[in-house]
């Protein structure tokens, strides 16, 4: 899911490109396009059952929370919420106890 919103950031950003400001819309998209790849992949990869997936994901969910620590003042309070609230969801999924005992099978597989 938040592979798929970086896409759409992407969509939107070249959807405003302006010629006074095309570099930075351009690196702007760009950056949104391979977040979003890394992501799906990472994502696909943990619904395989790659251990390794798990470290990257969780790296940007740290980010995703920074980010609604620096949007928790009006206006964008519920922006914050909402970035918090699901970061904080993929992490408890990725610790559950189920989730490090697939994770951990992967492991065991490729002794």
């Amino acid at each position: 899911m938040e592979a798929l919103l970086l896409l759409v950031l992407a969509v939107l950003e070249v959807a405003n490109l302006r010629s006074i400001r095309l570099t930075m819309g351009l690196t702007t998209t760009a950056f949104f396009l391979v977040a979003a790849a890394g992501l799906a992949w990472c994502a696909w990869s943990l619904w395989r059952g790659r251990r390794w997936a798990r470290g990257p994901v969780v790296m940007a969910q740290l980010i995703q929370l920074g980010l609604a620590w620096n949007f928790r003042d009006a206006p964008t309070t519920l922006v914050a919420v909402g970035l918090a609230i699901g970061g904080l969801v993929v992490i408890a999924g990725l610790l559950h106890p189920a989730t490090t005992q697939v994770l951990e099978q992967d492991a065991r597989l490729e002794e």
